[in-house]
């Protein structure tokens, strides 16, 4: 492939970030937008504002299920207005490149890979830490082909019902979203705190404003990051004895509260693991952070 840029777009909830990226992982200009309004006309706005003769191609990275075959999202839980929306064939029409798409943890994943905390790994796990779970696994140096929804495995077989339909999700306790509605439980139950105090109606509570409080000392923020911590612990476990990596890698918001509930899921998973497999795993954090999907859509593009 002889032109040495590609573009990617990483497509959220809240905001679309796309940039042009080199084939060695360096972004060149990036851009960001609302992801708000009509999403498929912001899609070709940014790209017109980016592309180029010097482009390859480019690379889309999205929450949900992907059809690869049709190059379209099958679900996609924060932009259902994507579902169905036939990207490849009719970007790749209007801008004569390839274009693909993929979930964007499994992005996230590729993007470490290339120039992030994977590059030196062989074997690793990533998961995206937020309002939910992903992940993205990768082997041999290569992003497997599965659908890698880490934050779908039920860890409590009894447990609260997913908006996906399961029982017991890890996404379900130990989720921004989780720890959001665990401290309005115990808040509701008369718990002290000062989330009470400083929040007239606590039920718009946010989980930054939770870390706040725990980093001030709140007894109820503690024990809601370190709950939430045990149970990304046990599913981080489940993963070292599954797949044996390298690495497990992550990323997302909650990784700034590293200090109460990753060290918790670090404990926890230490003690349900396999030691052997324990100790051959480092648990780190990722490099590119918000930038990972976009290098890693535009580097599926090189790759594929």
């Amino acid at each position: 492939m002889k032109n040495k840029y590609a573009i990617g777009i990483d497509i959220g909830g809240t905001n679309i970030r796309a940039a042009i990226v080199s084939n060695k992982g360096e972004i060149i200009q990036k851009i960001k937008e609302k992801s708000s309004g009509d999403i498929i006309s912001i899609i070709y706005k940014i790209i017109g504002n980016l592309f180029s003769e010097k482009v390859a191609g480019i690379g889309f990275s999205l929450a949900g299920l992907i059809d690869y075959q049709k190059g379209s999202v099958l679900v996609s839980p924060n932009l259902p207005s994507v579902e169905g929306e036939d990207f490849v064939n009719k970007l790749g029409a209007r801008f004569n490149v390839p274009v693909i798409i993929e979930n964007d943890a499994n992005a996230a994943a590729y993007g470490e890979l290339c120039s992030g905390a994977g590059r030196n790994f062989s074997n690793f796990v990533l998961l995206t830490l937020g309002t939910g779970i992903g992940g993205g696994i990768i082997y041999n140096k290569k992003l497997m082909n599965v659908s890698a929804e880490i934050g779908h495995m039920s860890i409590n077989a009894e447990g609260k019902k997913c908006l996906c339909g399961n029982y017991g999700c890890l996404e379900s306790y130990a989720s921004a979203t989780a720890i959001i509605s665990s401290a309005i439980d115990f808040l509701e139950n008369g718990r002290n705190s000062i989330l009470k105090e400083r929040n007239n109606n606590y039920k718009n509570i946010t989980a930054e404003e939770i870390f706040k409080a725990a980093k001030e000392g709140d007894l109820l923020s503690i024990d809601v990051f370190k709950n939430a911590g045990k149970f990304l612990g046990i599913g981080i476990s489940n993963i070292i004895n599954i797949l044996s990596p390298e690495a497990v890698i992550l990323t997302g918001g909650l990784i700034g509260a590293w200090n109460i509930y990753v060290k918790e899921a670090i404990t926890v998973a230490s003690e349900r693991a396999f030691k052997h497999l324990f100790k051959r795993t480092e648990i780190i954090k990722s490099e590119l952070m918000d930038d990972a999907g976009i290098i890693g859509a535009a580097g599926l593009v090189f790759n594929r």
